[in-house]
């Protein structure tokens, strides 16, 4: 269901070992989208993927660890959508302003 609602602008999508099935793979091809997927480990074939596009997911991998490290994003004390985009808001200036 998230493949399909995928922009059409969409170059790339990055994912780790999980999302690695041919049925993800030819979607995606279809849509001329490129699958930077790391093959799993049982794989007889395995497919190619860009490494140094696939190493940039560690950074987002971190943004969500440090936004996690705040409590009310954490545990979505906020009910409404409003509040709890805005509490992201604060605790990415917070994290970006402590960065150095």
């Amino acid at each position: 269901m998230l493949l399909a609602d995928l922009p059409d602008k969409t170059e790339d999508v990055i994912g780790d070992r999980g999302y690695d099935s041919n049925q993800i793979r030819l979607s995606l091809a279809e849509r001329n989208i490129t699958a930077c997927l790391p093959p799993k480990k049982n794989r007889k074939l395995k497919p190619p993927y860009n490494w140094h596009l696939y190493k940039k997911r560690h950074l987002i991998e971190n943004m969500f660890a440090k936004l996690k490290d705040w409590r009310r994003v954490a545990t979505r004390y906020d009910r409404g959508t409003h509040t709890f985009i805005s509490a992201i808001h604060i605790a990415a200036s917070v994290i970006f302003y402590l960065k150095e």
